[in-house]
């Protein structure tokens, strides 16, 4: 994997331009004239908090234009809604959601932008305001989205009758598609782990030597280093949370001193030496050379080979697939099961096409049910990118892609004629709030193609 590096980009943010503003209306050193632009119930939506909210997605990577703000008001309101029923309902606060939320937002902000005192330069703040305004945010999505499940789970338990009235009202092309699916068993075969290995430390052991003896580090790692993204600078990875690194690269780097080469530490994506150029907190820059274990042509040949006579008897009968993978198969998660293969995220046995990595996909794609594909070369799943990895590949089953049926997928269309219900009792929640609320709205938004058409009976008369 390409390591995480900041890139500190001149962010300014693009304010609405403000042609009346009101005589209480207070001015911000970083240039925003503050203002309430939306009142719902008693809840008051400030020109500054949209506009933090502008600054937070252009932070991520995101284009702001006025069509962004106006999105963004409505969810704003929208959420207010929910918001003040969640407080009439005494709903609480998963404070744990809260306090994690605040980590990760923290920890990739500071990331992004290079820091605590990039973060506060840009939002204009020091960062115990701003923790204090994110966690209120925060807080005030909770309830928010619980009062949201809530609505949604009013809806009364639906029954294969109203599955299949579902059905009827839905037209035949909106009817969820499943797709093709395939039920696989893998035998798989190694590289010599631990001669890579060894190559690999001694290579990275004479870079180290290199250094300590007065070769520049980011020379030799833009020659060197296998992680693309940190190489072209030498090797640099930019002022970054500790949290976004393997523990056991976070943990060597927050060890050093500056200018201090580390001896070889390895992580899931390979083997690295670190020099630290700065620490502030829990976040560093760094330099890393990383070098991944490499293997031979023989070592392929060798493993094919091996595959190739497996499968042949597997072929020809004189053996099961599932107790040749019991027997042969050196990946310790499908060999105990028969070789048989399950997606990591869901533990499902079927997988669609999108979840197989390519390399298997082409492997099995001309294959029929009961066909074991010839060797070839593929990952596995550990770390981030996955190891090398030889093996064969059997079809045991194949479900083609159809529209879902009653008899064939009851759970899936159950689930979305509850889902369609759940969004009708939101519709209708969000609507008779809009309806029965007090609710003002800043003429400034009167341009704004606003999801619901509600909205438009609520801006302030002008003047």
């Amino acid at each position: 994997m390409e390591f995480k590096h900041h890139i500190l980009k001149g962010l300014t943010a693009a304010l609405l331009s403000l042609a009346a503003v009101s005589a209480s209306a207070q001015k911000y050193p970083n240039g925003i004239i503050d203002k309430s632009i939306a009142v719902v119930g008693n809840e008051m939506i400030m020109l500054s908090q949209l506009e933090e909210e502008v600054q937070m997605m252009r932070a991520q990577g995101m284009m702001s234009d006025r069509n962004m703000r106006c999105e963004l008001l409505e969810q704003m309101m929208v959420s207010k809604l929910f918001l003040m029923q969640a407080r009439l309902d005494s709903l609480t606060v998963n404070n744990d959601m809260v306090e994690n939320e605040m980590r990760n937002r923290i920890d990739q902000i500071r990331t992004q932008l290079g820091g605590d005192e990039a973060v506060e330069e840009y939002f204009g703040k020091p960062l115990y305001r701003l923790r204090q305004e994110w966690r209120e945010s925060l807080q005030e999505q909770s309830l928010t989205q619980d009062m949201r499940n809530k609505v949604a789970s009013k809806i009364p338990e639906l029954t294969p009758y109203d599955v299949e009235q579902y059905m009827k009202n839905t037209d035949p092309e909106d009817l969820p598609v499943v797709p093709a699916k395939y039920q696989l068993s893998q035998i798989c075969i190694y590289p010599d782990r631990e001669a890579a290995n060894m190559a690999v430390k001694e290579r990275l052991l004479a870079i180290r030597e290199r250094i300590i003896n007065g070769e520049k580090f980011s020379t030799l790692a833009r020659i060197y280093s296998q992680d693309p993204g940190s190489a072209r600078r030498g090797g640099e990875l930019g002022m970054a949370s500790k949290s976004i690194f393997w523990p056991a690269f976070s943990d060597a780097a927050m060890a050093l001193k500056p200018g201090i080469v580390s001896q070889i530490v390895e992580t899931p994506d390979g083997f690295h030496i670190i020099e630290v150029l700065d620490k502030k907190g829990d976040m560093f820059n760094a330099r890393h050379i990383l070098l991944k274990p490499e293997y031979t042509a023989d070592d392929r040949d060798k493993a094919f080979k091996t595959l190739d006579s497996l499968r042949t008897k597997l072929v020809d009968g004189e053996i099961p697939f599932d107790l040749a993978a019991r027997f042969y198969s050196e990946d310790p998660s499908t060999r105990t099961n028969g070789g048989q293969m399950a997606d990591p995220n869901t533990g499902s046995s079927y997988f669609e096409i999108d979840q197989l990595k390519p390399q298997d996909y082409y492997a099995i794609r001309d294959l029929q049910v009961g066909e074991i594909s010839t060797p070839v070369e593929s990952l596995d799943n550990e770390g981030r990118n996955g190891n090398t990895v030889y093996k064969i590949i059997k079809v045991d089953k194949i479900l083609p892609a159809h529209t879902a049926t009653f008899t064939n997928d009851y759970t899936l269309l159950l689930e979305q004629a509850q889902s369609q219900k759940a969004m009708e009792a939101i519709n209708n929640f969000i609507d008779s709030k809009i309806k029965s609320t007090y609710i003002i709205i800043d003429p400034l938004f009167q341009d704004c193609a606003f999801e619901r058409d509600a909205w438009q009976t609520k801006f302030r008369r002008t003047e």
